[in-house]
């Protein structure tokens, strides 16, 4: 029955994001804030799908630690999910995404258009001055900076040391830090395929604001987010 669910939520997921991408085409000649409220669109479209024919919905919790104005949101990684769900949740987020989405029919036309910041994770010390330069400028512009700084998708209750790069879009940016907690991937797999029904729960906590020394910062950072999203598991 999972599997039968997954593939009638990729059938729709896909064909709606066809559909309403193929459609919207025009908007990418607009303004940012025009394909980005298609693309809200979308996800307005698309999450009532996921309860409906997976069983799965959301809670974001937290949202009152969201700062005004720039700020860097760092996220734990389970699932597909999260990188389409942000979109909906911030309201304006700069996602740091790797440099291979972006070649991708469709959703990497948008996620150009919607100034995310793209990264070759084998691009050295080059890469990691561009991200600081985007990351800033996307923070001046009132955005919210969004990493998901294990860098990879890890399992429910996996918490490996966080990568560098966090720590110097921190220092870099000099705005307040939000952690996130979820716990997505106890009910989807990687691309959003079905484990099991539930509640999908986004938690911002308390940010983390300029000013800490480097190890102090990712110590705080990663004891935040992994204490809360294993809480997660448990709710």
């Amino acid at each position: 029955m999972t599997t039968l669910r997954s593939l009638l939520f990729y059938i729709y997921m896909y064909g709606l994001m066809i559909i309403v991408g193929l459609g919207g085409i025009p908007l990418i000649l607009g303004p940012r804030s025009w394909s980005r409220g298609l693309l809200k669109f979308y996800l307005k479209l698309l999450w009532p799908g996921l309860a409906v024919i997976s069983g799965v919905k959301i809670e974001v919790r937290g949202r009152e630690n969201l700062p005004a104005g720039g700020a860097l949101i760092a996220s734990k990684h389970q699932s597909m999910w999260e990188t389409l769900a942000f979109w909906g949740i911030l309201p304006d987020p700069a996602i740091i995404l790797k440099k291979s989405l972006i070649y991708m029919p469709i959703f990497g036309w948008y996620a150009v258009k919607l100034g995310n910041i793209s990264i070759d994770r084998k691009g050295g010390s080059k890469t990691l001055r561009k991200m600081l330069k985007d990351a800033a400028q996307r923070g001046q512009e009132g955005r919210q900076v969004l990493i998901f700084p294990e860098g990879t998708r890890v399992e429910p209750g996996e918490n490996p040391e966080l990568k560098p790069g966090i720590a110097g879009l921190y220092q870099s940016m000099g705005v307040p830090c939000v952690p996130v907690a979820l716990n997505s991937g106890v009910y989807l797999k990687n691309y959003c395929g079905l484990k099991k029904p539930g509640t999908i729960i986004v938690e911002f906590l308390e940010p983390i604001e300029p000013g800490l020394d480097k190890a102090s910062f990712m110590r705080t950072l990663h004891e935040r987010i992994s204490t809360a999203s294993d809480r997660l598991l448990k709710d």
